[in-house]
């Protein structure tokens, strides 16, 4: 069984056919889905969506490319859900330097403000992080030290990978770390804990190897865990058992046994 730990099943692309692609999910041993809401729209869709199929759930926040355009008009908004008890973590929030679509101050301001609000709610953080991991790491010992946070869609250096090790952060795997090309990712996962790593799909992005040009979606987390298995040399089965626990215990979903 599989938790998907990062999906945006709210995105235009997908939520047309939103239906089929959780069966599909579950067929493929999905048992848990969280969905990253990242604007107005997405989060209502979100919120409706977790009603509807009890094993969806939600986090909430703007991304570092949109803070300058949404950052203000959605943070009461994630705030008032967040406080609400609808998200079990705040994310998808950080830094991007590669893009750099918002002003790199208003990025960090924006973080700032949802450490701050994770700190609040006692909820975990998911980072996105790109070409921009000294200010992260930087701010986050100043401002968020010794909290719970997952950097998700790793595609850091082993160097960076070990200093989110340091801090006590999860490190999740997308589809990526399967791309012929990702042999520095994946001397990265082999390094990694299993005990400290989780798999997502980013749904709709970055479908993997097997199904490069497609949309993805959750039901292609397999090929992920296939990926990930074969670099650190277990079967299957136990990547995906303990990574299900590790999501599990960070967003506080039941417990598995």
């Amino acid at each position: 069984m599989y938790i998907d730990s990062h999906a945006h099943l709210a995105d235009d692309s997908v939520i047309g056919d939103v239906e089929n692609i959780l069966k599909r999910a579950q067929e493929k041993g999905v048992e848990k889905i969280v969905n990253i809401c990242t604007g107005v729209v997405s989060l209502e869709r979100g919120l409706e969506l977790a009603k509807k199929v009890s094993w969806v759930y939600n986090t909430a926040a703007t991304t570092p490319h949109d803070v300058e355009k949404e950052g203000d008009l959605f943070f009461p908004i994630v705030t008032k859900a967040a406080k609400g008890k609808q998200l079990v973590a705040i994310g998808e929030t950080g830094l991007d330097y590669h893009y750099e679509h918002s002003n790199r101050q208003v990025q960090k301001k924006f973080l700032s403000k949802y450490f701050e609000l994770a700190k609040e709610t006692k909820l975990p953080l998911i980072f996105h992080c790109r070409e921009a991991f000294g200010d992260l790491f930087e701010m986050a010992d100043a401002e968020y030290k010794g909290l719970n946070a997952v950097l998700h869609c790793f595609t850091g250096t082993l160097e960076e990978a070990k200093q989110c090790l340091d801090r006590g952060w999860y490190i999740s795997f997308s589809g990526i770390v399967s791309f012929k090309k990702s042999e520095q990712l994946r001397e990265v996962a082999a390094y990694v804990p299993i005990e400290r790593m989780f798999i997502e799909t980013d749904t709709p992005y970055l479908a993997p190897q097997a199904h490069r040009g497609k949309m993805n979606e959750p039901s292609y987390i397999e090929e992920t865990a296939k990926a990930l298995a074969l670099v650190k040399n277990i079967p299957v089965s136990e990547l995906a058992h303990q990574t299900l626990l590790n999501a599990s215990k960070f967003f506080s979903f039941p417990k598995v046994l």
